[in-house]
């Protein structure tokens, strides 16, 4: 991967996060990234889903008092957004090819050279987890950990291709939105209006290309083997990707890679469930000697303050969660 040719720098106060926006030219186009914190700190990339940034897939977490002082204490964050993701993204000409999943993992490297950056360590959501898992596979020496959330490794089956197909065929010709309308039968809760307000402002043709790009992903299973470094996945119950996440976790080296499964949840933990992400997290980012920085005032509720909570209730089934398939031996990734 070639050095980048060139960034253009906006000054951008962000609602959730405060960070400065960057769009940097790389050789397979412009990507746009949200840096926030000391850039002095080891990097953590984050790559989000299919039709979303890196505000409405990492908010909830983010927005959690402990993982801003366990992530940010320790990193500095580096919010990758896919191509014309961000807000106020222009529509990108059609004239241009769609990016190849190899393509959107190359320009990660061009990230990480404009900044200068050795290894990092990332966090990705399905789609973008598949795109950093693949980008670990390709520049194994640039990634020293994953926290992917409901990934995907492996090419899409013959029912999920022609449901993306026709997905994608109806956005590019009606749009983001039409897809989420309600009924005069079943009318659109606050959720769905809210989603549609966040999506109104995506370029629909934008969204269509990413998800042109993740359905031509091919199969990552035999890669993973050759991954060298440590992988905490967590998925919900009911996301429908969970079964892939289960293959994935048996093709890693159960000495370095744990699974989490929260129950009562879909796909975006970040946002559903994100504080059954802080402990495992915790004792993941241990293995790197990296650790929350104590505080006398931590809040009562916070699940990181085991002064102010009973120590049955900081038990895996009292979160909500399951680990697998080493359960609570995390510590054996250290």
């Amino acid at each position: 991967m070639g050095e980048s040719s060139g960034s253009v720098s906006i000054d951008v106060e962000r609602i959730f996060f405060g960070g400065k926006e960057h769009l940097i030219q790389t050789n397979h186009g412009p990507v746009s990234v949200a840096v926030y914190g000391d850039q002095d700190k080891p990097a953590l990339i984050t790559y989000p889903d299919v039709a979303l940034n890196y505000m409405s897939c990492f908010q909830g977490l983010f927005f959690c008092p402990e993982a801003a002082s366990l992530l940010l204490h320790n990193f500095c964050i580096y919010h990758i957004n896919p191509p014309g993701h961000e807000l106020g993204a222009a529509s990108i000409s059609p004239n241009l090819s769609v990016p190849s999943v190899d393509d959107l993992a190359d320009q990660i490297a061009g990230v990480l050279d404009f900044f200068g950056l050795g290894a990092v360590m990332c966090l990705g959501v399905t789609a973008g987890a598949y795109i950093l898992t693949l980008f670990a596979t390709k520049y194994r020496e640039r990634v020293i950990g994953l926290m992917l959330v409901s990934p995907l490794c492996k090419a899409p089956s013959w029912t999920e291709w022609l449901y993306y197909k026709v997905m994608s065929n109806l956005l590019y010709f009606y749009g983001m939105c039409s897809l989420i309308r309600g009924s005069a039968q079943v009318p659109e809760s606050d959720i769905v209006q809210a989603c549609r307000s966040l999506l109104d402002e995506k370029q629909s043709t934008n969204v269509w290309r990413f998800l042109q790009s993740i359905n031509g992903r091919y199969d990552l299973t035999e890669r993973l083997k050759k991954l060298q470094c440590r992988t905490l996945i967590f998925v919900g119950e009911s996301s429908p990707f969970h079964s892939e996440a289960l293959h994935m976790t048996s093709k890693l080296d159960r000495r370095f890679s744990a699974l989490v499964e929260v129950q009562a949840c879909g796909s975006v933990v970040t946002e559903e469930q994100p504080h059954a992400m802080l402990i495992p997290m915790e004792y993941f980012l241990m293995g790197y000697g990296l650790y929350r920085p104590y505080q006398m005032t931590g809040s009562p509720r916070s699940p990181l303050s085991p002064t102010c909570i009973s120590p049955e209730l900081l038990s895996p089934e009292s979160m909500g969660i399951k680990l697998k398939p080493i359960k609570t031996r995390l510590s054996s990734m250290v």
